[in-house]
């Protein structure tokens, strides 16, 4: 049997393939931990009695490097390789378009893996709602190739829920208060308390009486985002913040855009001309 010389050392090439086998097979064996705790995470939340599943690959699951993860590990604290698993409950009634813009800022910066799943407590999901994270792949089981899982369930609950870590946290209720927890992934808040205070008003006005308020509030709210964008370009500081996204969904989800103040058009087209905004749109037709 050949041998060769290693650092002085005969070594039987038998051994070096048995070795080879052996970090293959420990490499299976961490996929198969990862999926299998992947899985854990949505059986063992109550929502696991679930009708329809679209799947969805926001980026190329052939790139090799993960971007922000370190940003991830600081900002969830480390899964040991699991897929961090975020799923979203909503009610199809009220669909949450700003979880969808900011899906999509997630997916420019994570490689996600998107599903959208329908509970058995609604039923006659429009079409627009299975598709709203993108495509179904047929790669989507490969869950260890992804850095953030986001499943948003199409169910019949009174506020939009949040899970995260299934095992330990409650849920978060609101689309305002989830929408803070998803931006926080994609950029920081504003350092400064003023600014950081500034962002949650607008975000608590757009979703409390914009989108739930009488006409004479959002009368209001639309004359006091007039004058606020006759001064800056944006709400809140020198560039696009929560503020301006939570205020464009809920505006457009009021009316039509051509019947806002001119300040506040002239912000809308600044919006949609980032492109972030585009998977709102089908479900405002």
């Amino acid at each position: 049997m050949p041998m060769y010389q290693n650092g002085g050392t005969e070594v039987d090439p038998a051994f070096r393939d048995l070795e080879v086998r052996q970090d293959e097979i420990m490499r299976r064996l961490y996929e198969l931990k990862a999926a299998v705790d992947g899985l854990a995470k949505t059986v063992t939340t109550p929502d696991a009695d679930l009708d329809q599943t679209v799947t969805s690959l926001s980026q190329s699951p052939t790139a090799t490097a993960f971007r922000g993860t370190a940003d991830l590990d600081s900002l969830l604290g480390k899964d040991l390789g699991a897929l961090r698993d975020i799923v979203i409950n909503a009610n199809p009634a009220r669909p949450p378009l700003t979880l969808l813009v900011l899906h999509a800022m997630l997916c420019q910066r994570y490689r996600v893996l998107s599903s959208v799943h329908v509970h058995s407590s609604v039923s006659g999901v429009p079409a627009q709602l299975l598709s709203c994270l993108g495509p179904r792949h047929a790669d989507s089981y490969v869950r260890q190739r992804f850095q953030l899982g986001f499943t948003l369930i199409w169910k019949d609950v009174s506020k939009l829920q949040m899970k995260f870590s299934i095992q330990n946290m409650c849920p978060i209720e609101g689309e305002a208060n989830v929408a803070r927890f998803l931006f926080r992934l994609v950029a920081p808040y504003p350092s400064d308390p003023a600014l950081a205070t500034l962002v949650d008003s607008w975000v608590d006005t757009a979703f409390f009486q914009l989108a739930e308020g009488s006409a004479k509030e959002r009368s209001a709210v639309l004359r006091a985002l007039n004058g606020a964008l006759g001064r800056d370009s944006w709400l809140a500081g020198p560039e696009l913040s929560l503020a301006d996204i939570a205020c464009y969904c809920c505006v457009l989800q009021t009316g039509p855009a051509a019947s806002s103040p001119a300040n506040v058009q002239r912000w809308l087209k600044a919006c949609e001309n980032l492109g972030h905004f585009g998977p709102a749109h089908p479900l405002l037709q």
